[in-house]
């Protein structure tokens, strides 16, 4: 585990995306944008390892949030077997710079000094002055030119402990866990956790990136992603906030299986649909968890009422699963993992060729395929079907012509799959394929699935 560290908006997020090669922290001219830990899997000349990225470390945080950035902060020095310095070589070294040094020499990890923004000769001279913190591992580089990188990231590997750190698992459960503001997800996430991974506020937008964190339950690995707040479009305003929606949405394209957030006291509104189609448009898994369900007097008769309300606004995903959850008390925490264990394997079942085509007889001499103005030459034809992937489980029809598809003949055969093979609570893909396309099509590649 490497963590960097450093005062407010000397590029410690810059020096993070630069090292994974990809924009995965938020950056911004903005003082105090990182606000928790980000964690991310990087890896350099063979060696893998956890990078941290964390908020500006002050002397005097005044406010409640300020004063969890620099927890957040103390946390990630804790965990670290290396940590980076990143001092700020344009505003030079200052009272801050001197007292996270101090801090620093009471620890027995290795660290390394980095001086970031040396970008010409002027700068690195200017930089010397940083030799007087006593750090022997001292770097000047420029996270933005990309300059002094490697040579840093070099070094850093020789630091790190002999043992592996990092391994990488094929059969990874990924849950991103969003929703609107303030419904609970940071709060959510630290209850799955056991432990304060997101800062939490009453504070509508206090988390701002998007949030990775393996965990293992019943000898799984999970890793759960906390997001931003999604607010309705017109509603989000220009800057970091427009990032952090983009962030959120990007954590739904990567996961397998997305937690939607709701709130008890209020429950399904219009902007929950619209997140909901998020994951249904790009075919992931999809839970809703209706959080701070201790507010409300559960009892039996409010829980149908709320099933039935969720599923009228979830009206085009019938099949989703619903989970009742208090962050707060830890009220239904295992039971929505153990429900997303269960829907991520059935999104990895898969079928035998020869079942699928008993199937498909069973379905066409039950309910042929209607006509198209009474005209048999009309009439669509379904000659075979094979299932070609999973997450989501993916079947290819072959036909003679799938423009003769009419849309309630296709929710049909959908429907006979789900009760024929259990897929009770997945998303599927039906891809109907002209027989000539079949013959010629390569074998596991997939084509365009019909507009449904």
């Amino acid at each position: 585990m490497v963590a960097i560290i450093g005062r407010p908006n000397v590029g410690k997020s810059s020096l993070f995306n630069r090292i994974l090669s990809r924009r995965h922290a938020i950056v911004s001219e903005v003082s105090g944008t990182t606000r928790d830990r980000l964690i991310a899997s990087a890896s350099w000349n063979g060696r893998q390892f956890l990078l941290i990225d964390t908020g500006g470390l002050e002397d005097d945080p005044d406010g409640h949030i300020p004063q969890r950035v620099q927890q957040q902060a103390d946390m990630a020095m804790g965990a670290a077997d290396v940590i980076i310095f990143l001092t700020d070589a344009v505003q030079g070294l200052t009272a801050t710079d001197q007292a996270v040094a101090q801090r620093l020499r009471r620890t027995d990890k290795p660290v390394m000094l980095a001086v970031n923004k040396v970008d010409n000769e002027n700068r690195e001279l200017a930089a010397a002055e940083f030799f007087q913190l006593g750090i022997s591992e001292t770097s000047f580089i420029s996270a933005y030119h990309n300059y002094g990188v490697y040579d840093l990231l070099e070094r850093m590997v020789d630091l790190l402990p002999t043992r592996e750190l990092v391994e990488q698992w094929d059969d990874e459960l990924r849950l991103s866990i969003v929703g609107r503001t303030n419904v609970g997800k940071s709060l959510l996430t630290n209850a799955i956790l056991g432990e304060e991974r997101s800062i939490v506020s009453p504070e509508a937008g206090t988390t701002r990136d998007a949030l990775d964190t393996p965990i293992t339950y019943r000898d799984h690995t999970i890793t759960l992603v906390d997001t931003a707040g999604i607010r309705r479009p017109g509603q989000v305003q220009r800057g970091i906030e427009k990032y952090s929606v983009l962030r959120a949405v990007n954590a739904v394209h990567r996961s397998d299986i997305t937690l939607l957030i709701t709130d008890a006291t209020e429950l399904a509104t219009a902007q929950d649909a619209h997140i909901a189609g998020l994951a249904w448009d790009t075919n992931r898994g999809l839970i809703v968890v209706v959080n701070k369900w201790d507010l409300v007097n559960p009892n039996r008769f409010r829980t149908e009422r709320s099933l039935h309300r969720v599923h009228q606004r979830l009206h085009f995903m019938p099949y989703v699963p619903v989970s009742f959850t208090s962050a707060l008390t830890g009220e239904g925490i295992n039971e929505l993992l153990d429900t997303a264990l269960s829907l991520w394997m059935e999104r990895q079942r898969r079928v035998p060729f020869r079942d699928l085509q008993y199937l498909l007889a069973d379905a066409v001499s039950t309910h042929a395929p209607p006509s198209r103005r009474g005209n048999l030459r009309n009439r669509l034809r379904v000659r075979r079907v094979r299932q070609v992937g999973v997450n989501p489980p993916t079947f290819v029809f072959s036909v003679n012509d799938p423009k003769l598809l009419h849309f309630s003949y296709e929710r049909y055969l959908e429907n006979q799959i789900r009760e024929r093979f259990g897929f009770h609570r997945t998303h599927l893909r039906l891809v109907f394929r002209a027989e000539r396309e079949e013959r010629t099509a390569r074998p596991g590649v997939r084509a365009r699935t019909r507009a449904r």
